[in-house]
C-alpha cells in the first residue's frame, strides 16, 4: 500500500512539474523593426515546430529587454554584437567581428545569458550609391568614394557631391566626424544633407543625393537596387545578429540551444535582406515571410 501511494505521489508530483513547465512558455523579447518582427515569427514558428512553446513580445526597446533578461522577466531575443558592446557594455574599442563576438560572450555569461552562435550577417551602418552609378563609377568601398568626392572638390566644386545622413548620426560624438578622420574625408557644410533615415533610401535611389548613409540588411538596398560600397577601413562595428538565451532556460529546455542554432545559420546579409523587402516593399506580413521561408529550408 505504502509502494502504491509513493507511486501515485512520485506521479502527481511529475504531473505537477510537466504542467507548471507547460504553463510557463518561453519568453521572446525582439525590437520594433522589420527585421526583427521576422525573426520573432521564425522563431516562434520554429519553435512550436519542434515542440516549445513561445510567447513573443514584439516592439520591446533595447534597454528594457536587456533589463528584463536579466531580472528573468523575458528568456531570450535576438541580439546585436555592437548593441551589447557599445550600448551594454560602453566598449567603443575597434574589434573585429570575432572579437565583438567573443567580448560580448564572455562578458554577458557573467550576467548568466549565453550567447549562442552568431548568423553571418552584419546590420551595421555603411554607405550605399545607385548601383549603375557606382558600377559605371567603378566605386566599391568608402576610400573610393571619398576619393572621387574630393576629387570633384578639386576640380569642379559646382558639381560637389551631397551625402544623405540620419540626423543622429550626423550629429552623434561617434558618428560623422570621426568618420571623417578615419577616412580623411574633407566635406563642405552644404554637402550634408540631413534628413530622417527612412528618406535616406528613397534620397539615394531619385538622385537627390550622390550617396547616403544606411543599415546595410534594410529591405530597401535590395529593393531599390543600391550599393553597399565596404568600409575597407572597418570604421563601423559589427552588429551581428545572435540568439541571446538565459543560461536557466537553455538549462530547463533540451535542445533549444541547438535549434536556435539552427535558425542563425540559415541567415546571411542577403538573405534577410529579401526577407526584409518582402515586408517593407511588397507588404506582406512577417508572419508570412517567415513561414515561407521556414518551409524552403524544410524546416516546417
Amino acid at each position: 500500500m505504502n509502494l502504491k501511494k509513493k507511486w501515485l505521489g512520485w506521479c502527481a508530483a511529475a504531473l505537477f512539474i510537466s504542467t507548471q513547465a507547460q504553463a510557463a512558455p518561453i519568453i521572446l523579447a525582439t525590437k520594433s523593426f522589420t527585421e526583427q518582427h521576422i525573426l520573432s515569427a521564425m522563431t516562434v514558428q520554429y519553435l512550436q515546430k519542434k515542440g516549445f512553446q513561445v510567447q513573443p513580445q514584439t516592439n520591446i526597446a533595447t534597454v528594457i529587454s536587456r533589463n528584463a533578461m536579466i531580472n528573468k522577466q523575458i528568456d531570450m531575443t535576438w541580439e546585436y554584437t555592437g548593441t551589447s558592446l557599445i550600448i551594454f557594455n560602453h566598449i567603443n574599442k575597434r574589434m573585429s567581428p570575432q572579437e565583438s563576438y567573443d567580448t560580448v560572450k564572455r562578458l554577458d555569461a557573467k550576467l548568466g545569458l549565453v550567447w549562442l552562435k552568431p548568423a553571418d550577417m552584419n546590420n551595421t551602418y555603411a554607405f550605399a550609391m545607385q548601383r549603375k552609378r557606382a558600377e559605371a563609377e567603378n566605386i566599391n568601398t568608402m576610400s573610393e568614394m571619398v576619393a572621387k568626392i574630393e576629387h570633384i572638390r578639386q576640380t569642379d566644386p559646382d558639381s560637389n557631391w551631397l551625402l544623405g545622413l540620419d540626423l543622429e548620426f550626423a550629429g552623434r560624438s561617434d558618428g560623422m566626424k570621426p568618420l571623417q578622420q578615419a577616412y580623411q574625408m574633407d566635406l563642405d557644410r552644404p554637402q550634408i544633407r540631413q534628413m530622417d533615415p527612412g528618406l535616406v533610401y528613397n534620397a539615394v535611389r531619385d538622385g537627390f543625393v550622390d550617396a547616403g548613409l544606411i543599415y546595410t540588411t534594410d529591405g530597401r538596398v535590395k529593393g531599390f537596387d543600391l550599393k553597399v560600397l565596404e568600409d575597407d577601413k572597418g570604421f563601423f562595428p559589427s552588429y551581428a545578429v545572435t540568439p541571446v538565451v538565459r543560461k536557466e532556460t537553455l538549462e530547463a529546455h533540451p535542445g533549444l540551444a541547438e535549434a536556435l542554432n539552427t535558425l542563425s545559420a540559415q541567415l546571411n546579409n542577403d538573405v534577410i535582406s529579401s526577407l526584409n523587402a518582402k515586408v517593407d516593399i511588397d507588404h506582406q506580413s512577417p508572419q508570412q515571410v517567415a513561414r515561407e521561408f521556414l518551409q524552403q529550408k524544410n524546416l516546417l
